[in-house]
């Protein structure tokens, strides 16, 4: 797998959630991992099929993850994330996920999006796989990341 595979997906998330939150991002240092599912954290998936084929994962950590929603919704404030929530950051991964799409394209890499998976536990996930993993700290907000996993 190649590093300029998960740029577009770190650029993306970043404008996105810059615009929305109105924080600045800072991210940290890239590592290939195994794929791993954290209890701590709000997880959504994204498929890619076409040229790129393998899979996204957002992982917001479960404070932060009302935070964006609260932001989403001009403020409201959020305690726990209900079906809407659920919705709100699932477009969220929608939104980076389309944008990256773009910039792949841009590249010359044609793929297709899935629609977002709300992941609440890791029991409909696989074994672990070979991942790119880079964490985003969103200033005082919190911190996710994101895991791209390319092949099945």
């Amino acid at each position: 797998m190649k590093v300029q595979y998960l740029n577009p997906f770190l650029d993306s998330a970043s404008l996105v959630i810059e615009q929305l939150c109105n924080v600045s991002i800072r991210r940290g240092e890239m590592e290939m991992t195994e794929w791993y599912y954290r209890d701590d954290h709000t997880w959504i998936r994204i498929g890619m099929t076409g040229q790129l084929e393998g899979d996204v994962f957002f992982g917001l950590q479960n404070e932060l993850a009302l935070r964006i929603v609260s932001a989403m919704m001009g403020g409201f404030p959020v305690n726990e994330l209900d079906e809407i929530g659920k919705s709100a950051i699932s477009e969220l991964g929608n939104m980076i996920s389309g944008n990256a799409s773009t910039l792949l394209f841009n590249q010359g890499i044609v793929i297709d999006i899935t629609p977002p998976q709300f992941v609440q536990t890791k029991d409909n996930l696989w074994v672990a796989r070979p991942a790119f993993t880079v964490p985003l700290d969103l200033s005082d907000m919190g911190r996710m990341e994101i895991q791209v996993v390319v092949g099945k």
